[in-house]
């Protein structure tokens, strides 16, 4: 039986050592504010454990970083691995001595009554934090639609949970997403020699790189970075872009001509049956306009800032819809194509059930504004929109992390203020129209 110590008093307690917790991390051990990390399992643990074997990063290493520190062993071009991006964590919390517990599970924060702080029960020990940050970031629970029944095919495993092709049973695979993961995981097992058909919804499709600037780039001089709410009706649109083999721009025509059976999005299942909806030309559509709209904006950033970045014409033609778009597949029985497998790409949802406080909206979502919950005290760190549309990004999240800091920081000022006692001193000579720090007068 384990027997708890009495309970520790912290400032700040951190929940998570993903890139959240240790961005925020770094900033509260600048400003010299008390903290601990906890992290149940290792620091970047769902980079190591929860994504495919051959992942890399799909932004390039000059980018997707944080300011004080650099990738090591690769060039700023290239795209880290997943174990890149653990071990770049991993040394990032080092270089500054973070104060992270791994193995320390938090179960349950709820507020003191009557008192200042919350209480935080964990797998090791109890603490009593004045502040505490959810930095747990957007992928917490893995989403899988309840559309096909688990027994209708031999395997079906959400892309957490995907590793390699060589995973999978033998047969058809069926991937459902076209976002960055289900394109990748799609493409990588078509080409081990699979049956793959990819189901396509509504998506941006950014070039990879554009008269030799990456899209990363594209995004930061044209301002796009700093959106701060998704465009109307896209709020759950996706980004289809990769950097594996080097980084291309993804183009669901050549998923075609690779052999892959594009069908549109997934609508619902009847008796050994998948149904599509016949929205795939319309969705390859939509993400070409938003591949034409971004070229379209580059080119008049370069006129208009006279640089010298060599044309490219031939990024602007398109070529004819693949035949899935024009002859779409609406039905497909499983049994009868050989499906062994669904891979479901289809995103995250957040889990906060340990963290008991006034911090959520009616529909459980976080409620704050750029990472300050609606619960003084309570913050989150590494939402998506946080602050703007980087904010799930690595380099985003470390400055919103400035951000949560510095008004913890502010929040310190309020509650260490003391009234000093005695007599007021006597008040200052005001300025004269005629003196140089009087309002408007600049002296001569």
């Amino acid at each position: 039986m384990k027997v708890r110590m009495s309970t520790q008093e912290i400032e700040v307690l951190v929940v998570g050592a993903g890139q959240a917790g240790v961005a925020i991390s770094e900033h509260l051990t600048n400003y010299g504010i008390p903290h601990v990390v906890l992290e149940r399992h290792r620091i970047a643990e769902r980079w190591r454990t929860e994504r495919w074997d051959s992942l890399v990063t799909n932004g390039p290493a000059w980018h997707d970083r944080f300011p004080n520190l650099q990738f090591a062993g690769i060039r700023p071009d290239d795209f880290a691995s997943k174990d890149q991006v653990a071990e770049y964590f991993t040394n990032y919390a080092a270089h500054f001595n973070a104060p992270i517990r791994c193995g320390v599970e938090v179960t349950s924060v709820k507020k003191r009554p009557g008192r200042r702080g919350f209480t935080v029960e964990t797998s090791e020990e109890t603490y009593a934090a004045h502040y505490v940050v959810a930095a747990t970031g957007p992928f917490q629970a893995p989403v899988i639609p309840p559309i096909i029944p688990q027994t209708a095919v031999d395997v079906q495993l959400h892309s957490s949970a995907y590793k390699n092709p060589q995973q999978l049973p033998e047969g058809t695979v069926l991937v459902v997403g076209g976002g960055s993961s289900g394109v990748q995981i799609a493409d990588e097992i078509q080409k081990s020699g699979r049956q793959v058909y990819l189901s396509v919804g509504p998506h941006d499709r950014p070039p990879r790189n554009y008269r030799s600037r990456d899209f990363v780039w594209w995004l930061g001089v044209l301002g796009k970075w700093e959106a701060a709410t998704p465009p109307a009706g896209a709020e759950h649109v996706t980004i289809a872009v990769s950097g594996a083999q080097g980084g291309h721009t993804v183009d669901f025509r050549d998923l075609a001509v690779g052999g892959i059976t594009l069908v549109g999005r997934t609508a619902g299942y009847e008796t050994g049956t998948v149904r599509f909806n016949d929205d795939l030309k319309t969705n390859i559509a939509t993400g070409d306009a938003n591949y034409l709209s971004l070229l379209k904006e580059a080119d008049a950033y370069i006129e208009r800032n006279g640089l010298d970045l060599p044309e490219a014409p031939e990024a602007h033609v398109l070529g004819d819809y693949p035949d899935a778009a024009l002859d779409p597949v609406l039905e497909l029985d499983l049994g009868a194509s050989g499906v062994s497998s669904v891979v479901w790409a289809t995103g995250y949802a957040v889990d906060y059930g340990w963290l008991d406080v006034n911090a959520f909206d009616d529909a459980g979502k976080p409620s704050h504004q750029r990472g300050v919950s609606s619960e003084p005290g309570v913050y989150f760190l590494g939402l998506p929109w946080q602050s703007r549309r980087g904010s799930s990004f690595i380099w985003g999240v470390w400055h919103d992390a400035k951000y949560v800091a510095d008004h913890i920081v502010m929040q310190r000022v309020y509650h260490t203020y003391r009234q000093v006692p005695g007599p007021r001193p006597a008040p200052s000579r005001r300025p004269t129209r005629s003196s140089p720090d009087a309002v408007g007068v600049q002296p001569a």
